[in-house]
């Protein structure tokens, strides 16, 4: 997915440019403001101007432009502030050194995470903590569960959040065998006693997987009463699964805890829209896509041809596409809803707004290096399987941010496994 760079709304028809511009003052007020509007790339740029000012940052400031960087996958903008925190700081604390592993995780770059983490003087509970997190919220379930192994065999004692990171590791791998056993040997083993974010976890591994039935039978052997969170957990993964029956079971019995719970999609038996997600509404009626090239973010949509670079950018897409096909590729046209004859179904793929941003990632960017995207809606499967082949031609490492998740497209793989 990675996506790493801010994910500010785009005007509808906007033309592909640079987004942010150099402040014109400087001035810590500007700076605590701009972070507080979440604006990475503009606070980073002031901090840069502040530099020159020999203005001092203080600590309590980068940590917000972590924070900052983090929220708004900004990884350009990450290493910076990195750079700076370990120039202006004669030494650092446990506690700064995980922010700075959390910020590089929220960007989607697990391997400057483990740079630092391996490189800590000192790693206290957390720093596992956010390692196994973020690897497996990155879709890094197997890594996420041998950094747990690891962490026990080097005679460590986990505690009760790295757990909850542990059962999200193998819901992401679908294994809830794996899952089941750390879930026993975290009463047994090490004594501790399992809280409803736990149970919540287990639900979530169990649902995600399909395991429905198996999730209900789970939730009436618990020893705590089941709360409003647990069964709206299950009704939203019946709704994702198509499970009718159980799905309305469980919104009856959200509405009996907590009714203001229930909005109109999941009373219709639908996925409920989260009230965060409103306000994004609107950004996700049309295909859209940023990528980022040397600091600066392009946009994409589908079938956009007004990139001034358009020929190149579909050639290029054409000549993979044949290379894809002698690779086993098969084009998935029922992704495709237009009623239009095969050909153009395949040319409506190739113009998918992923692939268009990928396109030109490899026509500007250096060889090797790794192309970052971030897409508003979640990845169709023929594109999703097209980037895994891409990436095995190319050799390039291709990580895309969609509305779920991160996918690392490496050698002909996803970090997801093909599971999302």
């Amino acid at each position: 997915m990675g996506p790493q760079m801010p994910s500010y709304p785009v005007p509808e028809g906007a033309s592909i440019e640079a987004c942010g511009s150099r402040p014109n003052s400087g001035s810590l007020e500007e700076l605590d403001s701009l972070c507080k509007e979440g604006k990475a790339k503009e606070a980073v740029e002031l901090l840069r101007l502040l530099e020159k000012q020999h203005i001092h940052v203080d600590l309590p400031r980068y940590v917000l432009l972590m924070q900052v960087c983090g929220e708004a996958k900004a990884l350009e903008e990450a290493k910076v502030v990195h750079e700076d925190i370990l120039r202006s700081q004669s030494s650092l604390e446990v506690s700064t050194y995980n922010r700075i592993i959390e910020m590089y995780s929220r960007c989607g770059s697990m391997e400057d995470a483990f740079l630092v983490f391996n490189k800590m003087p000192l790693q206290n509970l957390t720093s596992w903590d956010i390692m196994i997190t973020w690897l497996a919220k990155n879709g890094f379930g197997w890594d996420a569960i041998d950094l747990f192994t690891e962490f026990k065999q080097a005679g460590r004692r986990p505690d009760g959040q790295m757990f909850i990171g542990v059962f999200q590791a193998c819901s992401v791998v679908g294994d809830i065998d794996e899952g089941m056993l750390h879930f026993e040997s975290m009463s047994k083993d090490f004594g501790i006693v399992p809280t409803m974010d736990h149970y919540i976890s287990l639900v979530d591994m169990l649902g995600n997987a399909g395991h429905l039935d198996e999730a209900l039978e789970f939730i009436e052997k618990m020893p705590l009463e089941p709360t409003v969170d647990i069964w709206e957990t299950l009704m939203n993964l019946c709704r994702v699964h198509g499970h009718i029956e159980l799905g309305d079971r469980c919104s009856e019995l959200v509405e009996q805890l907590e009714p203001s719970r229930l909005n109109k999609e999941s009373k219709a038996g639908l996925v409920p829209v989260k009230a965060s997600d409103l306000s994004k509404e609107k950004e996700k009626k049309k295909d859209q896509t940023l990528l980022e090239v040397r600091s600066r973010v392009h946009e994409y949509r589908a079938g956009d041809t007004s990139h001034p670079e358009n020929d190149k950018i579909y050639a290029k897409l054409r000549g993979l596409r044949e290379q894809m096909k002698e690779a086993g590729y098969v084009p998935e046209t029922r992704f495709v809803l237009h009623d239009i004859d095969q050909e153009s179904k395949e040319d409506a793929l190739l113009a998918h707004s992923e692939r268009l941003a990928v396109a030109y990632g490899l026509l500007s960017s250096s060889a090797r290096s790794p192309i970052r995207v971030i897409k508003n809606l979640r990845v169709c499967g023929d594109c999703h399987n097209a980037l895994k082949i891409i990436s095995k031609i190319v050799g390039r490492e291709l990580i895309m941010r969609d509305a779920k998740r991160f996918h690392h497209f490496k050698d002909g793989v996803c970090s997801c496994r093909d599971y999302w």
